[in-house]
């Protein structure tokens, strides 16, 4: 089976696809993925074709005015035209990472290399991709709020609903994709040659549903949650342990001179003020008695910020450092989230962004962390009693240690390879009888 893999965003996005790549390279599949060329190589040991792509907008990660203007959430005049300002830069950067990809399934097309199956990242126009080359798209949810349901409202929804209008407000998280990234569709006629498609992509361009695989443990999901049956909640799509890996000797001193520490990071979060954050970490670490491994990721936190008790390192491997933890302070990211939770850790989670939240909530419900703290407006104050909270109630720790039996258990990027063989032989077979069907016409 040939697979075209499509990512784009954060390392957390390309993550989950290169675990995918592994898992069908193993089963004798040919797998080419295309994603942001920054990060790609997490996936080329597994790739028969890696394809890299411009970065986009991740390239604005240390730009003051869209930083700004996230943190201010956009309030008033100067809010609205940071609001503007970055939707344009960010369009630009959206406009060259999707002519790669016209790029790439026009050389496809070329070389009659055309895949069996397209699966994609919801965040990028993979249903037009595959409507290109004639093959069927099969959708990638990082996040739970991709299909409508009744269960919960779009957690990008800013008012609250009555449950029986939870599926109307998704309309939400579209909207914000719409404003930063733009409507596909001129492209899909401008680049890619096609005619207006009546369909959105949780359907296939001839109105039949779209597979949808969502990458996360239906831990996340609320209780008594039910999807159609075609989409499939896999379990977390993760890469093996990091075998062989070895710390540097700065780390590796660090971690044997005292007991376990915290974990600090935020990832692809960012931030306008990173001394500011990194003085207030570096201060709840030690007024709440602990030690931190820090990675400063989007952050821009420095050593000198953050002071004694920590380490700041620019990448390490979760896998082997979260065991080595005692508590995982994060954004609520999914990449650090199921780490976290596969490892057997507490969490103290800050998000920013409507999927953190919606993370950090369901991980409080599930009793491995305590109350989510507002990353824009965290203080020293609210994170020192987080984590006092956390390493204090062994309760957390012992949820935690349950929890990850059950994530350590899931097959998330095997059981994807299972659905897309399924879809790729269901499409052959229907393929096979259209043909069948036409021969009989022309002989009567």
């Amino acid at each position: 089976m040939r697979i075209l893999m499509i990512t784009h965003g954060s390392r957390g996005d390309v993550q989950p696809f290169a675990a995918a790549a592994r898992a069908a390279a193993a089963r004798g599949h040919h797998v080419v993925l295309a994603a942001p060329a920054a990060t790609a190589g997490l996936a080329e040991p597994y790739c028969a074709e890696l394809v890299r792509i411009h970065d986009g907008p991740n390239v604005l990660a240390t730009d003051t005015t869209v930083v700004r203007g996230l943190e201010q959430k956009f309030r008033g005049v100067r809010g609205k035209a940071q609001l503007l300002q970055s939707a344009r830069k960010t369009r630009r950067l959206v406009a060259l990472f999707r002519a790669d990809l016209a790029d790439l399934v026009a050389d496809l097309r070329r070389r009659n290399e055309i895949p069996d199956v397209v699966l994609y990242h919801a965040s990028v126009p993979g249903h037009h991709l595959a409507d290109y080359l004639g093959a069927p798209s099969v959708l990638m949810c990082p996040q739970a709020y991709w299909v409508p349901n009744g269960t919960f409202p779009d957690p990008s929804f800013p008012f609250r609903v009555p449950r029986v209008c939870n599926r109307a407000t998704y309309v939400a998280s579209p909207a914000i994709l719409w404003t930063y990234a733009g409507g596909s569709a001129g492209w899909r006629r401008r680049q890619l040659g096609l005619r207006h498609r009546p369909y959105g992509k949780l359907r296939q361009v001839d109105g039949s549903p779209t597979t949808v695989l969502n990458a996360f443990s239906r831990l996340l999901l609320p209780d008594g949650m039910h999807y159609p049956d075609d989409v499939h909640t896999t379990g977390f799509w993760t890469l093996p342990l990091a075998d062989g890996w070895r710390p540097d000797r700065a780390l590796a001193r660090f971690l044997s001179a005292g007991p376990p520490p915290l974990y600090v990071g935020f990832a692809s979060s960012v931030t306008a003020e990173p001394g500011a954050l990194g003085h207030l970490v570096g201060a709840a670490v030690r007024e709440a008695g602990a030690r931190a491994v820090v990675v400063g990721g989007w952050t821009g936190m420095r050593p000198d910020d953050l002071g004694p008790d920590t380490i700041l390192v620019d990448d390490v491997p979760f896998d082997w450092l979260f065991p080595r933890v005692s508590a995982v302070v994060h954004h609520g990211g999914l990449g650090t989230l199921a780490t976290a939770m596969a490892t057997g850790r507490p969490q103290v989670v800050c998000p920013s962004f409507p999927d953190q939240w919606f993370n950090a909530r369901r991980l409080h419900e599930l009793g491995v962390a305590p109350e989510p703290l507002a990353r824009r407006r965290l203080t020293g104050d609210g994170l020192v009693h987080a984590v006092r909270e956390v390493l204090g109630d062994p309760r957390y720790a012992a949820r935690a240690t349950e929890l990850g039996t059950d994530i350590r258990a899931e097959r998330g990027a095997e059981a994807a390879v299972d659905v897309l063989e399924k879809v790729a032989a269901g499409t052959a077979v229907r393929g096979a009888l259209s043909r069948v069907a036409v021969r009989q016409r022309e002989t009567e």
